[in-house]
């Protein structure tokens, strides 16, 4: 439960990053990023795995490429349902997704460095 709060934290702090940067994302509060993080999570957790397994025949044709087109749209429905959130269209979502998942990676890169110092 700790790593889940945690994970979800760190994401909603890559949200706000993400929405400063970029002009077609806006959020509305802090506690609307936590939403934000916490239905990324599960949207990611419960559907995304779903939508990889029906769509494996696009994705193998596309090389992959098509995993950004199910990013995009798990952005854009947590979108439809976070009050508060906002993607004005598929280009930020697509770079909506990969500054959340790039500040994700290097704030828990950090957190991980620092604990391996300290043991």
């Amino acid at each position: 439960m700790i790593k889940f709060i945690s994970k979800a934290l760190i994401t909603s702090v890559a949200v706000l990053i993400a929405s400063f940067i970029l002009s077609g994302v806006t959020i509305d509060s802090t506690s609307t990023a936590i939403m934000v993080a916490i239905v990324l999570g599960l949207l990611n957790s419960f559907i995304k795995p779903v939508l990889i397994i029906l769509t494996i025949p696009i994705t193998i044709l596309t090389l992959g490429l098509f995993l950004l087109v199910i990013n995009v749209l798990i952005i854009k429905w947590a979108s439809y349902l976070v009050p508060g959130f906002h993607v004005s269209g598929w280009f930020s979502a697509l770079l909506f997704s990969i500054i959340v998942s790039f500040v994700t990676s290097l704030i828990e890169g950090l957190i991980n460095s620092q604990t391996d110092q300290r043991n």
